[in-house]
């Protein structure tokens, strides 16, 4: 019988550890934004707590929530699993939900299980019961990725060159060159237009033939550009308390920024 009530107490001890450690926090803002609401047990009506209606994303600390449109768990409900959920526009459920419980980890149910985000982005979201601050931006510089290298085809014209000089081409062409530039002039100038007219047949008789073919083919051009025009992220710098933060943002900030009282940017 002891042993029996021992067991007993560490099943119940076990269930109660699991539950006290389950959480989920709702925002009444998309993207983890504004006032919070953390329930950590059964609550079939929000309205008490001033937060009915009023939820636009989640955070599931732990366990497995169903969340419902209406008090006492009626009307369409989802269920939440661990991880963020930075808006709840997509499942039907933004500013809808009146009541919200924890669920058996082994329980079934016929109800939609929308996926989290696949890693968490709420690293700036802010705590429930945490003191916040307004400090003014000091510096903003956008960032942008590396230069990029484009590359394209172009059609381009190419002739092939069939091979060497034409041999018999350049005697031929010489000895003809060589007997018209010798019927040119007299004398010393006779013999300048022979040697001159015996050099210009050698050469147009070594590329008689000598035509290669003509045929079109792609070519591939690159070239270097800059970094993409949408800046990756913002590196933002403040003050607070005499001592400089840093800090990166998806979006460009405002002239002031949130930050808690370690001042770490929050909202």
């Amino acid at each position: 019988m002891e042993t029996m009530w021992k067991t007993m107490l560490g099943v119940a001890g076990i269930v109660f550890a699991t539950q006290a450690a389950a959480q989920i926090t709702f925002y009444e803002g998309e993207g983890f934004r504004g006032r919070t609401f953390v329930a950590d047990r059964i609550i079939d009506n929000f309205d008490g707590y001033g937060f009915n209606d009023r939820a636009s994303s989640a955070i599931v600390d732990g366990g497995r929530w169903q969340v419902c449109e209406h008090a006492r768990f009626e009307g369409q409900c989802v269920i939440l699993q661990p991880g963020s959920y930075d808006s709840l526009a997509g499942m039907g459920m933004n500013n809808r939900i009146s009541s919200v419980r924890p669920l058996d980890s082994n329980a079934r149910y016929d109800y939609q299980t929308p996926a989290p985000l696949a890693a968490p982005t709420y690293e700036y979201r802010q705590r429930p019961n945490e003191q916040l601050y307004e400090v003014p931006v000091s510096s903003v510089r956008a960032v942008v990725g590396p230069p990029e290298q484009r590359c394209w085809m172009e059609r381009q014209q190419v002739v092939e060159d069939r091979g060497g000089a034409n041999v018999p081409g350049a005697i031929i062409g010489g000895i003809l060159g060589g007997v018209l530039g010798h019927q040119i002039g007299g004398g010393r100038g006779r013999d300048v237009a022979t040697a001159g007219g015996a050099v210009a047949g050698a050469a147009i008789g070594a590329n008689t033939g000598r035509g290669g073919q003509v045929y079109d083919r792609d070519v591939q051009r690159c070239e270097t550009v800059s970094g993409q025009v949408r800046p990756e992220y913002w590196d933002v710098t403040y003050s607070f308390r005499g001592i400089e933060h840093r800090a990166q943002f998806g979006a460009p900030p405002g002239p002031t920024i949130t930050v808690n009282e370690n001042g770490e940017p929050r909202g």
